[in-house]
């Protein structure tokens, strides 16, 4: 297995009630219609990942897993790796139900997304500043 941790933050603008995707991104603001974007301002973009993440990102045989924490509370967001995923996408992350795959996909089938999180897990990803401490696993099944 490997493992990444990084951080995002909390922003104002948080919905949350995105039905196919979750996304973090690097962008420091966040306007009402990304209804997706769960977090802000994170340390850690797919393109920087390592090379060894990459290739294990191309299997379908990889389940890729994305936990975050915010003052005890944990979710975790479950899916697959597929070939089409480059991670080259230096902005975003995205979490997808669907098989669809481009630079920002982080996984696809995932189990969950944005609409899906705890509504308190949401509500305190509205705090400015607030520290999303993530992980990224990948575990060949």
């Amino acid at each position: 297995m490997r493992a990444v941790e990084f951080q995002a933050y909390g922003h104002p603008n948080v919905i949350g009630k995105h039905k196919t995707t979750l996304e973090i991104t690097t962008e420091e603001e966040l306007t009402s219609q990304g209804t997706c974007i769960i977090g802000v301002r994170t340390t850690q973009t797919l393109r920087d990942l390592d090379d060894e993440i990459k290739t294990l990102a191309k299997s379908t045989m990889t389940q890729i897993q994305l936990s975050m924490s915010v003052n005890g509370l944990v979710e975790r967001i479950t899916g697959r790796g597929s070939p089409g995923l480059t991670y080259s996408d230096p902005i975003s992350m995205v979490a997808r139900t669907s098989s669809f795959e481009c630079g920002r996909t982080l996984m696809v089938g995932a189990d969950r997304v944005a609409s899906d999180l705890d509504r308190k897990f949401v509500q305190m990803l509205k705090t400015p500043d607030i520290v999303i401490k993530c992980q990224l696993s990948y575990a060949k099944r």
